[in-house]
Formats: C-alpha cells, sequence, structure tokens
C-alpha cells in the first residue's frame, strides 16, 4: 500500500453561502492529492504525457460525512491499496480537519491511455518500479 498526504487552505471562492465547502471541490481536492502523491514518486502528469501516457479519470465517487469551512488547513490522503495490474489505476482519498476528523472518503479511477492511439495501456514502466516496493514491503 502506498500513501501520500498533503495539506490545503479552504479559500473562500470555494465555499458556498452556508460557510461549507461545495461539494464539487472535493474532485479538485483529490485531483491536488493524486497530483502530490505521484510528485512525491517523482512523476508528474506532464512527465506521463510526455511518454506518451494520459490518465482520464472514468469514475469519481465521493461520500460526505461532515463539512469543511473557509479557512480550514485540510489534510487530504490519498492511498493506493493495490499496484495497477492493467489498464487502471485507483486513487482513494481521505479528507481530514485540522482535529483529524474524517469529513469526505473518496474513490477516483484512472485509465493509463495511449497519447498517440486513444487505446488503454499499462503503467509506465519507470512508474511501476517506483511503487513496487511498497506492495512488497522493501521501498526505499
Amino acid at each position: 500500500m502506498y500513501e501520500h498526504t498533503t495539506t490545503v487552505r479552504v479559500r473562500y471562492a470555494e465555499t458556498d453561502q452556508m460557510d461549507i465547502v461545495y461539494y464539487g471541490n472535493y474532485a479538485q481536492y483529490f485531483e491536488v492529492g493524486r497530483a502530490e502523491c505521484i510528485r512525491e514518486l517523482g512523476f508528474t502528469y506532464k512527465k506521463m504525457e510526455e511518454m506518451g501516457v494520459r490518465m482520464p479519470v472514468v469514475s469519481l465517487q465521493a461520500e460526505f460525512l461532515r463539512p469543511a469551512h473557509y479557512d480550514d488547513l485540510i489534510t487530504i490522503k490519498t492511498i493506493l491499496k493495490e499496484l495497477p495490474q492493467k489498464h487502471e489505476i485507483t486513487f482513494y482519498n481521505e479528507v481530514y480537519n485540522e482535529k483529524k476528523k474524517l469529513l469526505t472518503r473518496g474513490k477516483v479511477v484512472l485509465y493509463f491511455i495511449d497519447s498517440k492511439t486513444g487505446k488503454r495501456t499499462v503503467m509506465p514502466e519507470e512508474l511501476r518500479q517506483k511503487l513496487t516496493g511498497f506492495f512488497t514491503g522493501q521501498a526505499l
């Protein structure tokens, strides 16, 4: 299993008239978590695109347990529970407030797509090598 956490401060524009984070913004929070998770492994979406691989979202689920509010410092935990074997990768997300209360849970599925053909492909080997140790207990 691989886990990464990052923090974000809720901006005023992300809240509604009730001072609660608008539910649609959680997709962006999940994306921040994914991007930073991949960055920690030495990758970026841009680097993957340069390698000829794109990663569109094909499914997103969210469960809203408690609200986040303007100026809250939230922690986004991004988890890979399994090493991708085929063309898809599943990221699990948990969003916490400063009191470590779970606010939101999510699951986002992306496909690895060959940029030239538009067809499904597998995870770039370089990324697979970086992740494998976390699933075999031999991470550096």
